[in-house]
């Protein structure tokens, strides 16, 4: 698979192939080995040398972790993205046009629409619980309720898909 990885405003070529274990990166060809340790730690080997990737997070395209205590933040956009964006779209206006994540974590207390549902942008469709307090979730963009991927009492995580809306038009 292709990527490309922004680091810090400087742009790398990457190929993954996932069955020989090798990465190409701007060029130059390495095999690597992943071990993913229970406390989530990743421990990374190439050639001789062992890396400890930890403190993992991933935000869509944007991915911090830590290699060996230095904390390192990248962009990381696949071939279908760098596609899109070479026509002129933005992959992430696109995605989350009509997509409604959880702003927190937290508990889902009521739903307010259901599959099928029309909607307007900024009306009011789930009603969610963090840290003591209700916070009103509302319609991304006006259209139809196309999904559902929660209900009511379930635990939410942050970033987490609520809804998804097909827009109109």
């Amino acid at each position: 698979m292709q990527f490309e990885s922004t680091i810090d405003d400087r742009s790398f070529d990457v190929e993954i192939d996932h069955e020989k274990h090798s990465a190409t990166i701007e060029g130059k060809e390495m095999t690597y080995e992943l071990i993913s340790q229970s406390n989530g730690r990743v421990l990374f080997r190439t050639g001789t040398k062992l890396y400890i990737i930890d403190n993992i997070e991933v935000d869509k395209q944007n991915i911090s972790f830590s290699i060996d205590g230095l904390f390192v933040k990248t962009v990381v956009k696949d071939e279908q993205e760098l596609l899109l964006e070479r026509l002129g779209f933005s992959t992430d206006e696109l995605a989350s046009v009509g997509l409604l994540e959880a702003p927190m974590p937290g508990k889902i207390l009521e739903l307010l629409v259901a599959e099928g549902d029309e909607v307007e942008e900024g009306q009011p469709v789930a009603i969610l619980e963090a840290m003591k307090m209700e916070n009103e979730l509302k319609a991304p963009a006006s259209g139809i309720v196309a999904s559902v991927s929660v209900a009511e009492s379930d635990n939410v995580e942050k970033n987490q898909t609520i809804l998804e809306i097909e827009p109109r038009g």
